[in-house]
């Protein structure tokens, strides 16, 4: 991979694997630090391709310079995640970021009913997005709402489900690989299959494995980019 002043400015695709803690938005700003600082870069444009929750990690495509204009059209591309959902339980994000508010028996759930449960996601469906979440309704993010104890009216979008697979089980944890189209959130799809169970549940871990044919194998650590970058500087 050339890394110098006039690729990243001329454009260049980056594969990074977000880590846990981190907003998709703190990395495009370390990627863009790194690149300004280096090659004494007064204005660059910089951007990702689709926004992973802090709590997830995965692939996200960054783009730069002239690349940035191709960003929706890797964001229209499908998306592949491998995750656990915590069965039995629910929280009022979804996932991890807020605390559990139900708990529910889990003794006549079995590795049956979980297969053929996942099975009914498959297809199109319209999915009613976290409240929890950066979409913006009037202005004003929807998580800006939650928390401050605001209510507003989610709409229903459009998705659709290509793979739903369990891959283990080890209750109250449940393993599994989803494909899936633009806009979804497998925070939702926790909580829908929680109902569909009629037990609750919700995200405990969540891991972006893929976006069209850029996969997450394939990605660098932030730390393996700063390394990569410096060693030009240095």
């Amino acid at each position: 991979m050339d890394f110098n002043r006039e690729s990243f400015l001329e454009g260049k695709l980056l594969l990074i694997n977000k880590p846990i803690g981190w907003t998709s938005f703190q990395v495009v700003n370390k990627i863009r630090w790194l690149i300004k600082s280096t090659f004494d870069i007064k204005k660059i444009k910089v951007g990702h391709a689709g926004t992973l929750d802090p709590l997830a990690q995965g692939l996200l495509i960054i783009c730069t310079g002239k690349l940035t204009k191709k960003i929706e059209e890797f964001q229209s591309a499908k998306k592949g995640y491998s995750g656990t959902f915590f069965i039995g339980a629910t929280t009022p994000s979804f996932d991890l970021e807020t605390k559990i508010d139900s708990k529910s028996s889990i003794k006549n759930i079995d590795e049956k009913k979980l297969h053929e449960t996942s099975k009914k996601f498959l297809g199109k469906s319209k999915q009613i997005p976290p409240i929890y979440s950066a979409i913006k309704v009037k202005g004003k993010k929807l998580y800006d709402y939650a928390r401050n104890g605001e209510s507003v009216e989610l709409k229903k979008r459009e998705i659709t489900i290509f793979k739903f697979i369990i891959k283990s089980i080890n209750l109250p944890l449940v393993n599994f690989e989803i494909e899936c189209s633009k806009g979804t959130y497998i925070r939702s799809i926790a909580n829908d299959y929680g109902k569909e169970l009629k037990v609750g549940a919700y995200l405990h871990k969540l891991i972006r494995t893929s976006i069209g044919d850029f996969l997450l194998k394939d990605a660098l650590e932030i730390k393996d980019f700063e390394m990569k970058i410096k060693k030009i500087s240095g």
